[in-house]
């Protein structure tokens, strides 16, 4: 929804009709009954159902750290960072499932509907994660999880070395820290609504039961909280929806398809001195949105951003190498993605809805559109047009859907700063124990990182939405690179990073102040937009570098024409300080979880040296 969110339309008031009378004279008789209703009380019912929900989630964590804390054929760390590859297929296709659908996701498509500025048509959301969700099945699950890597960076780390990989995790944990403080301020934001409590006691309580369970369980907690939370937002979101329909302030949603009414309040001294508020109505885009011919470069280079960028994450990843076997991970990932589009149609008809609604009948009174509050056009919902018993699970979707999300990136970015920092970069030979504490206190700083940004910086999802970018433009093609060219190194692995950041930002960045210094085609002078897809373009450029680059280095050393001193990197010649008999690589991992519940591991184990010229393979 932040990314939906920069490409705002102006609102299309217009005359009202002679038709559009009655409506203005009714507006002023509900504000009255509005007007008198408005100030909300603390929502008793609400905190139940919050308390509630909370405590199910939390005993479900505890009891699923408990089950992890006895698996005996897996290592420590194994255990925490991938639930000892124990993840079983229809867990692992709802843990997928869950941990894309979150608060931004649900949310986020509400609003994007909701919004005269953008309408469904530019609601890309659910279908780039799905076809992320697919993409990433076909091309990548099988094959890391075959290669028993243990994090997403693992690759990188083994074939550019530590330096490289240490500068591929930038972008991967800022984008999870930021992930975390978005979401979990959207549900501060959103409970702060509903319940009429607090923003910081919302934030706080919420980020102190993830970050709890998380810490105590490790991914066997999140994968099993994530199943609840999965089943929380299906009845929840799912119940809601007959309800908010029959609601005698909602019109049909074909009828506001392409017209909705928008109702502005108008401020008068006579409405002041009578308490009173009168409301303008007029005309504006309907739910669907309106196509722009001028905005189409937009709409692709954003739908493969969220589609291709969507991919190289630790949170995706760790459930893919979680998973018993490679043999059925791919279809797990392909069922998740059209899981994951199925789960988006309540939320898609609640912002249909709330499009259609009639605000000045109801008890809130004015219209969130003209308000500012599309944000919050899904919790609004749950609270106006709904009867109480019907919003207590209804929070409880929108509670499961950010818990899911917010327990994901904050186990996720301390898996990759535990393994991919700490023990490859400062403390190789780090044991099993140390590894395990120091991701336990990654997960707490990460957690408290997250909590304090929530409640401080004010363009959160901007920032994530940076990071995204980074992602897709940087991350995706060194992914695509390192899983399937075999002639990639960490030459044009480090060029081709350079030139996507510089052809990124070098197209101007209005959240960081910075001016376009490449103006690309159909650039706009006056507003500063870049209609070209740009991030698409660099994110291409980028792996095309890549790739020439790889291949330069590798003619020109490989043949003797640039001696091998100048070889910095160590791509084609091995470091003289490393170990030529205790130094190992590992070829092949591949771990299968038998029908009576044992593990029969195989381990490929190459040794250069030793007694012999050539390579001894051991197979354990």
């Amino acid at each position: 929804s932040s990314v939906m969110s920069l490409w705002k339309f102006p609102f299309g008031q217009s005359h009202i009709p002679c038709s559009h009378r009655a409506r203005v004279l009714r507006a002023i008789c509900c504000s009255n009954n509005a007007g008198e209703g408005s100030t909300m009380a603390v929502n008793v019912p609400g905190i139940i159902a919050i308390v509630v929900f909370y405590l199910l989630i939390l005993a479900v964590g505890m009891w699923a750290g408990r089950k992890g804390k006895k698996d005996e054929n897996s290592t420590e760390t194994e255990t925490v960072m991938l639930a000892g590859r124990n993840i079983g297929a229809f867990t692992g296709l709802l843990t997928l499932t869950a941990t894309w659908v979150g608060g931004g996701y649900i949310n986020g498509t509400a609003e994007v509907v909701f919004d005269p500025g953008q309408g469904a048509i530019w609601c890309q959301g659910p279908i780039g994660s799905s076809l992320g969700l697919i993409i990433g099945g076909l091309l990548f699950a099988k094959k890391f999880r075959a290669e028993g890597y243990v994090t997403l960076l693992d690759p990188f780390q083994q074939r550019y070395g530590r330096k490289m990989g240490g500068l591929m995790v930038v972008p991967e944990l800022m984008s999870d820290i930021f992930w975390g403080a978005g979401i979990l301020a959207a549900l501060g934001a959103s409970l702060s609504v509903v319940l009429d409590l607090d923003l910081v006691i919302c934030i706080i309580i919420s980020a102190g039961i993830a970050v709890f369970y998380t810490l105590f369980g490790g991914l066997y907690s999140v994968v099993y909280t994530d199943v609840i939370q999965l089943f929380c937002i299906f009845v929840g979101t799912w119940l809601c929806v007959p309800f908010a329909f029959t609601n005698p302030a909602v019109s049909s949603i074909s009828a506001t398809q392409l017209i909705r009414y928008l109702y502005t309040p108008v401020i008068t001294p006579v409405n002041a001195t009578l308490n009173v508020t009168t409301f303008q109505v007029s005309n504006t885009t309907g739910w669907f949105g309106v196509w722009d011919n001028k905005r189409v470069g937009i709409w692709i280079d954003l739908l493969l951003l969220l589609t291709l960028g969507g991919i190289p994450w630790q949170a995706y990843f760790q459930r893919v190498l979680a998973a018993k076997s490679s043999s059925n991970v791919r279809a797990i990932s392909v069922s998740s993605g059209f899981l994951c589009m199925a789960m988006a149609i309540p939320s898609f008809l609640i912002g249909a809805i709330g499009a259609s609604t009639d605000w000045p009948k109801t008890a809130y009174g004015k219209d969130p559109a003209v308000e500012g509050k599309a944000s919050l056009i899904l919790p609004l919902i749950l609270q106006y047009l709904t009867p109480t018993w019907v919003s207590f699970f209804g929070l409880g979707a929108v509670s499961a859907a950010v818990m899911s999300s917010a327990d994901s990136c904050i186990l996720a970015a301390s898996t990759v700063f535990s393994r991919n920092v700490y023990k490859e970069v400062f403390r190789p030979k780090a044991s099993e124990t140390e590894i395990v504490w120091v991701m336990r206190i990654s997960i707490f700083v990460v957690g408290a990182l997250s909590t304090v940004m929530a409640l401080t910086v004010r363009t959160i999802y901007g920032l994530w939405y940076l990071c995204s970018d980074m992602v897709y433009v940087i991350s995706f093609p060194q992914l695509l690179c390192v899983t399937y060219l075999k002639f990639s190194n960490t030459y044009g692995s480090l060029c081709g990073f350079i030139l996507g950041m510089i052809l990124r930002f070098g197209g101007g960045e209005k959240l960081l102040s910075l001016p376009a210094t490449i103006k690309y085609p159909y650039y706009d002078e006056a507003t500063g937009t870049q209609y070209f897809p740009y991030r698409s373009f660099a994110m291409l450029c980028s792996l095309v570098y890549i790739i020439v680059v790889s291949k330069i280095a590798q003619m020109i050393f490989e043949s003797g024409r640039v001696p091998m001193k100048y070889d910095i990197f160590y791509c084609f010649h091995d470091h003289p300080d490393k170990d030529p008999v205790v130094e190992k690589d590992r070829e092949h991992v591949e771990f299968d979880r038998l029908d009576d519940g044992t593990k029969a591991s195989g381990l490929v184990v190459k040794f250069k040296g030793g007694d012999q010229n050539g390579d001894a393979e051991a197979m354990l």
